[in-house]
């Protein structure tokens, strides 16, 4: 990493001190900048499923996939017209290829969750000589959010690769960037219709790299804790499932990739502080929230968020401190419309935090902070997934990991940092970041989103600049809006953004709504001692 980045990632402490190495940061900080990677985002679970399925017929006797996930559908289709994700894993397993897997043993189907679709996944790439188990090792009410594939080629680890993202193996993720949604259609809201239009990304990560991001997968499947609680009713559904309760011993390790890539990557976690406590996470980790928080620290002209929640007054704080005390700064944040399930008792607690959130930053800055939600061209509403941030177009992440408390401290979540060392030519060249300029992967990333978005060109030169950018967004939402509201006259707007305005939460509902979203929703595993000083 060049010296220009250590500078600007660094606290005022850890410059004025020498020995300081950004290289070998604590563990609670992540586990570590890592130089020399190749990274490239992949937008919409299309796009992903495509380039998944492409380096796993790649693989040959010998060769291993390793993978977590939230929500696995077996029958899920990778393409239009090709095999399903669980017939893909399968075949790999038949012909000699080690595939192991940990998947969220999940919540019951009745309460909207996915417990039966992730066991008939990981049953039938069992059946076939795979392993998958279904994991529970969290904290009561929690879940294991984290979402990867490691894909490994023995003796050819110049082929390695890995994907890090918000897309899990499941109904609704395979769409495209003309957002008409996936055949496969999960629950959602009515207001999404019947084939919910789905924005999200992952990252595909070359180099040494993907050893760090193997083991966090190794981590979690050595760890000797019992997959699920050990009460009689879990351990008679668990023998009923005709799944494994004790995974077997992982193979020798291959060598790490040598480097392929300009890229210096950090892997960020978090997990819950739990009893029987993890082996790897004593105390639980909170590293995600914590780069956050040094990379708002440092934000002098923009932060873009993509989010699904955006929901903690908490989370929040972080960046309206930075508005306040960076006058240049603009944050623009992207979220979905509506919950994706906007019912009477999971509507007001989401809102609520989303609302609270939103007035916080508003009053740090009324003119340079904005939200949006998107909308495909045929007015039905997108439903924003991607985990996505870049900050003055040096720093990037996109990850599992949600602004919530939820995810910043409570379940186990898994995200990539990114710095570019290549320097931006395109104008303007410098923002305000300790006098470093812009970098091209982060910048390229923004300007990817934001034209789709605003159905401008990535070469539009009014996308580079913040300012000018943000004008950009607002005036788009704002013909979108007039256009909606005045019938709908003539030729519809460019773009898809629109103005955010969650529906308000009423003084009776709030009565119940809070401690839900508090208990529930959003709940806050930080110690004490943390939380009281308003840290991670």
């Amino acid at each position: 990493m060049d010296e220009a980045t250590r500078r600007w990632f660094l606290t005022p402490e850890e410059r004025g001190n020498p020995s300081t190495d950004i290289d070998r940061i604590p563990r609670d900080d992540g586990l570590g900048w890592v130089p020399g990677n190749l990274v490239r985002p992949v937008l919409h679970g299309a796009s992903y499923f495509a380039r998944l399925y492409e380096e796993l017929c790649a693989l040959r006797t010998g060769d291993r996939v390793y993978f977590t996930d939230w929500c696995g559908d077996a029958d899920e289709r990778l393409l239009p017209d090709g095999p399903t994700a669980g017939e893909t894993l399968s075949d790999l397993a038949k012909n000699g290829i080690e595939v192991r897997g940990l998947v969220w043993r999940s919540h019951s189907q009745h309460l909207q969750y996915n417990a039966q679709e992730n066991q008939f996944l990981g049953n039938e790439i069992n059946e076939a000589g795979g392993e998958v188990l279904l994991d529970q090792r969290i904290r009561r009410f929690g879940s294991h959010h984290q979402k990867l594939f490691v894909i490994r080629h023995r003796g050819e680890q110049h082929k390695d690769v890995a994907f890090v993202g918000g897309i899990d193996l499941c109904h609704g993720r395979r769409d495209d960037a003309g957002h008409l949604g996936d055949p496969q259609q999960q629950p959602m809201d009515t207001k999404y219709g019947d084939r919910a239009p789905w924005h999200d990304a992952v990252l595909e990560l070359r180099g040494p790299i993907v050893g760090d991001v193997l083991r966090t997968f190794v981590e979690r499947w050595d760890d000797p804790t019992p997959l699920d609680r050990r009460t009689p009713y879990r351990i008679f559904l668990q023998r009923r499932a005709d799944m494994p309760r004790h995974p077997r011993d992982l193979p020798e390790t291959f060598p790490d990739p040598d480097p392929q890539g300009p890229h210096a990557v950090q892997v960020l976690r978090t997990y819950g502080s739990k009893r029987p406590r993890y082996p790897f996470a004593v105390n639980g980790e909170r590293s995600i929230a914590r780069a956050y928080e040094k990379a708002f620290a440092r934000a002098k002209s923009l932060i873009y968020v993509e989010d699904q929640y955006l929901w903690s007054r908490v989370v929040a704080a972080g960046i309206a401190d930075a508005l306040k005390r960076s006058p240049q700064l603009r944050v623009i944040a992207v979220v979905p419309r509506y919950p994706d399930l906007d019912t009477a008792f999971n509507g007001p607690p989401q809102r609520l935090g989303q609302l609270a959130a939103m007035r916080l930053l508003q009053e740090a800055a009324p003119d340079r902070f904005a939200v949006y939600d998107l909308e495909n061209e045929a007015g039905t509403p997108i439903y924003v997934h991607a985990k996505i941030c870049v900050v003055d177009d040096l720093w990037m992440t996109c990850g599992s990991d949600n602004f919530n408390r939820r995810s910043w401290t409570n379940d186990s979540e898994l995200t990539c940092a990114v710095i570019d060392p290549t320097r931006d030519e395109r104008e303007p060249r410098e923002l305000p970041a300790d006098g470093d300029g812009a970098r091209k992967l982060p910048r390229d990333l923004r300007l990817e989103v934001w034209a789709e978005h605003l159905g401008r060109s990535p070469d539009d030169a009014e996308l580079l600049d913040p300012a000018s950018g943000f004008e950009l967004w607002r005036q788009t939402a704002a013909d979108l809006d007039a256009w909606h509201a005045n019938g709908e006259p003539g030729e519809r707007p460019g773009g898809r953004a629109r103005r955010h305005e969650p529906d308000p939460v009423g003084r009776l509902t709030r009565f119940w709504a809070g401690p839900a979203s508090r208990l529930f929703f959003d709940p806050d595993d930080r110690p004490r001692r943390i939380r009281r000083k308003l840290a991670f």
